[in-house]
């Protein structure tokens, strides 16, 4: 099958999320300029850099009461900073929570019944119980192709690690199982690895 995005693919359902597969999770925890919290997660998020270390995140719609984006590039574009809270397995239903659309003073950290902290390099919640959160400052925010389509780009000056996940000095994806993001209604969990050796090492 082969078929133009402009011209429509003719299914049932779009298959575009489930050709780009698996993708990581930014869970963004953020906080407006008024003091409200707000906790989303987006399937369009990686790492970009690692010196200094930067990550990436796309918003590609809108509500009603955010005009032409989400609260999450709303809380950004009025503070500047933003916290990466990484998912594991076990919260999978606390994350699923925290993607209903809410009227923006709605706490998805209450909502999902999640116990925050404080981020000690930007003003900003956390979730506590995450196995890993990224502090991070914007950088730029790039308008895309597209009625709400925005990229968030930050430098990340904070790191927290569960010390649950430390295992002989690293961080060990097995010991709580990061969940992706596939298409449709579909996710997956890492609780396998394997290593490879690059050329010449």
């Amino acid at each position: 099958m082969f078929y133009r995005p402009s011209e429509g693919h003719g299914l049932p359902h779009n298959p575009f999320n489930a050709i780009v597969t698996p993708r990581p999770i930014g869970w963004i925890s953020t906080r407006g300029a008024d003091g409200q919290d707000n906790l989303a997660p987006y399937s369009f998020f990686n790492a970009c850099a690692y010196v200094p270390p930067q990550v990436m995140f796309c918003s590609t719609s809108a509500k009603e009461d955010r005009g032409d984006t989400k609260d999450s590039v709303a809380h950004i574009r009025e503070t500047g900073v933003f916290c990466v809270n990484i998912v594991e397995y076990a919260m999978r239903d606390a994350m699923n929570v925290t993607s209903g659309q809410y009227r923006k003073e709605v706490d998805e950290f209450v909502e999902a019944g999640l116990e925050k902290a404080e981020c000690d390099t930007i003003a900003c919640a956390r979730v506590a119980a995450a196995p890993a959160n990224l502090e991070c400052r914007m950088t730029q925010i790039v308008k895309l192709e597209g009625a709400a389509n925005f990229a968030v780009f930050g430098e990340v000056t904070g790191i927290h690690m569960r010390d649950d996940c430390m295992k002989d000095g690293m961080f060990d994806v097995l010991s709580f199982n990061p969940l992706s993001r596939l298409g449709y209604r579909d996710y997956a969990v890492v609780r396998e690895t394997f290593s490879l050796k690059r050329p010449g090492e």
